[in-house]
């Protein structure tokens, strides 16, 4: 026993000094080669560390998560929406739901500003803000039947605040699905490896539902081997289709594919959890978690070096190319959802607590998930920190800015004291078969020229056009699980909210209710997507630059939903978990809202380039990006549809933090008047490990409740 003791010691005691060893480096490295491998170093060390000891304490201390507690998804089980689910399916699922374009978009974007102040921030974060988000809000979903973040706050906060949060949250969830559509639309448009991969991802879901629900039940490794395998076979034949006559019939327009998400959102949304929905997002995390891996191998072995600067000048002066604003609060606002992401909360208050086993479970699936997501933003800026960063810049920096051809380019990018010549630019291109980099915007190209990098070092150059474009494919694939989750979770909150005024709504399940909200969440983000694909500067194309900032007012109301909920249960002392974090957001957030709606520069300030480009029809003049007359006046309205709405926005937020600061005043002086929503407690009669590994008492457990059951 001490001898078991004495190893753990040593253990951890390895494991922190890997992560402090990789955080000193890339610290004090001033002027010398860092490799990437140190940032590395510095998160997984971090990682591990982070939930082993602050996930355990504040599941135990904080939460006191009880194993013998029924869950909903035990209590309420029909086989539509509550189900209890595998925590090794419900883990992939989770992960596949929360894990969108944010992780991997925002860290390349917010390289501009350096390696540094994003690695501290993405790392940072998570651990102590964007994890525990997602772990508290998924445990008090748990206790209350699965509530909607939004019915949540109208419960608990009261109906003032709660209105507020409950049209906040909706509003924001319709903005967060269009643009997650659009990023999966312009991935496919031109790529019928990735229509043809992804399209067989549904087929392969069912087969594993089915077999684990009635052919084999509890055979989850039997069932994942034989998706893995052919998720495989998926990917071999998307990239022979593509070579192929069959190539046009998977090769989509815009338009068509428009069609196609929305009618997959719809179906997935309505169909029973356990045949599309979870198994399709368990398989996918074998690919998502897989290619993760081998990034991470391929840093270890290739031993990349980090060729972006530290901290860059635009982290001060505020003029980057990729996007204008200073660090603060940019930085924050512009890495998002490797962090820490509101959407989360919605996913923590939506499917996952219908289906979760145990509450012993909720540090696995809710604080893991999320550091799986964060390893994911990790390795993205190492991506884009790895390459030459006169190409971060030609790639990122807009053509209005850098003009289109590579000999202008190189000569605006050396301006900026990055130096790259025409013929690197042209020569990076054909390396990946690409006809131009230029301007290439948007964080995904980049990302996949970083992979194709990494990769290439391990397998050799040959195959640097293979891994770009297995970049690009993995990146729709990686996204899509969160649009179909996320269409599922607006029709709870849907459902939830007009369950005020129709209680059979109430009712998640109901048939009439669940076509009906399915079909208008579909139609609200699939509008704004058909819109946004026709018109360049319409539809969510209107909506996108407003995406960072109502991800992350979403998480000041999950926090500010939690922090009452610690307060009214009795864990007051406890309040400063989700407290301090909740102070950190607000204060970021709404900061970068003030920023882009008064801001004086026309880059920041959404009512500024409002007057600008008024001003300029006024004069007869056209400014970039506008073509023409038509989409001068288009960028007028978008500017002042932004404005509008992220001043709405924040105020909503506002209410909502403000009435939740009333409820906990008033709990802290009067607690006889708080009253909690908490669902009974049923006993448990499942028996499920905690973590991802049973341990031998849960494997003895295991076979013991089998026994009785055989035998009763």
């Amino acid at each position: 026993m001490r001898t078991a003791h004495v190893r753990t010691i040593a253990v951890w005691t390895l494991v922190a000094l890997v992560g402090a060893a990789g955080w000193s480096v890339l610290a004090l490295a001033r002027g010398e080669e860092v490799s990437a491998a140190w940032m590395v170093a510095a998160a997984l060390g971090s990682y591990a560390i982070a939930y082993r000891f602050y996930a355990s304490f504040i599941a135990r201390r904080v939460l006191r998560v009880d194993r013998t507690r029924a869950t909903p998804a035990e209590r309420l089980d029909n086989g539509i929406d509550f189900h209890p689910t595998d925590r090794r399916v419900l883990l992939g699922h989770h992960f596949a739901a929360i894990a969108g374009a944010g992780p991997l978009v925002g860290p390349v974007l917010a390289a501009q500003m350096g390696y540094l102040p994003g690695t501290v921030w993405i790392i940072a974060g998570v651990v102590f803000a964007g994890a525990v988000q997602d772990m508290v809000v998924l445990f008090f979903s748990t206790r209350r039947d699965g509530r909607s973040l939004g019915q949540l706050a109208r419960e608990e906060i009261g109906p003032f605040g709660g209105a507020a949060a409950l049209l906040a949250a909706f509003a924001i969830m319709i903005i967060l699905l269009g643009v997650l559509a659009l990023v999966v639309v312009n991935a496919l448009a031109s790529s019928p490896w990735g229509t043809f991969s992804l399209a067989m991802t549904i087929p392969i879901a069912l087969l594993m539902g089915f077999y684990l629900r009635v052919l084999r039940p509890g055979r989850v490794t039997e069932v994942s081997l034989i998706g893995v395998a052919l998720l495989l076979l998926a990917l071999v034949g998307g990239r022979w289709v593509a070579e192929s006559s069959w190539a046009d019939t998977f090769t989509l327009a815009p338009s068509t594919l428009v069609v196609w998400l929305v009618g997959y959102g719809f179906i997935a949304s309505i169909l029973p959890v356990w045949t599309l929905l979870a198994p399709r997002d368990y398989l996918s995390t074998f690919m998502k978690i897989g290619t993760i891996v081998l990034l991470a191998l391929g840093v270890v072995i290739a031993l990349p070096t980090l060729r972006m600067d530290a901290v860059t000048d635009f982290a001060t002066r505020g003029d980057g190319p990729v996007f204008a604003g200073s660090l603060f609060p940019f930085v924050f606002i512009t890495i998002a959802c490797g962090a820490l992401s509101g959407f989360h909360a919605l996913i923590s208050s939506g499917t996952t607590p219908k289906m979760i086993q145990k509450e012993t479970q909720i540090r696995l699936i809710g604080y893991g998930s999320m550091l799986m997501e964060s390893s994911v933003a990790v390795m993205a800026l190492v991506a884009a920190s790895i390459i030459d960063p006169g190409l971060y810049f030609a790639m990122n920096a807009p053509s209005g800015v850098i003009g289109t051809t590579v000999q202008n380019a190189s000569q605006v990018v050396g301006s900026w004291g990055y130096h790259i010549s025409p013929a690197e630019l042209a020569q990076a291109a054909k390396n990946v078969e690409e006809s131009s980099l230029l301007s290439r915007t948007g964080g995904a190209p980049t990302l996949a020229v970083g992979v194709s990098e990494i990769f290439a070092k391990v397998t050799g150059g040959g195959l640097r056009a293979f891994w770009y474009h297995f970049a690009i494919m993995f990146e729709a694939l990686f996204i899509l699980t969160a649009l179909d989750a996320g269409t599922r979770v607006g029709r709870f909150m849907l459902q939830d909210t007009l369950g005020n005024l129709y209680r059979p709504f109430r009712n998640v399940s109901w048939k009439p209710g669940l076509v009906l909200t399915s079909a208008l969440v579909c139609g609200l983000w699939g509008y704004f997507l058909w819109v946004g694909v026709h018109e360049p500067l319409g539809g969510i194309n209107q909506l996108f630059p407003v995406f960072g900032i109502s991800n992350q007012l979403l998480a000041a109301v999950a926090l500010a939903v939690c922090t009452t909920l610690l307060v009214k249960s009795g864990r007051l002392k406890w309040a400063w978990v989700t407290g301090i974090p909740l102070a950190w957001d607000a204060t970021v957030t709404l900061t970068a809202s003030w920023q882009k709606v008064f801001s004086a520069d026309p880059k920041v300030g959404f009512f500024k380039q409002r007057q600008v480009f008024q001003d300029a029809i006024d004069a007869g003049q056209l400014l970039p990006p506008a073509k023409d007359m038509d989409d001068m006046r288009t960028v007028v309205t978008n500017s002042t549809v932004d404005g509008v709405l992220s001043a709405v926005l924040a105020l909503l937020v506002v209410i909502v933090v403000l009435d939740a600061l009333r409820v906990c005043i008033r709990h802290i002086r009067r607690p006889a008047l708080s009253t909690l929503s908490e669902a009974p407690h049923v006993v448990s009669k499942i028996t499920a490990p905690d973590g991802l590994i049973p341990t031998r008492a849960e494997k003895e457990a295991a076979r013991h409740a089998a026994g009785t059951a055989a035998g009763g």
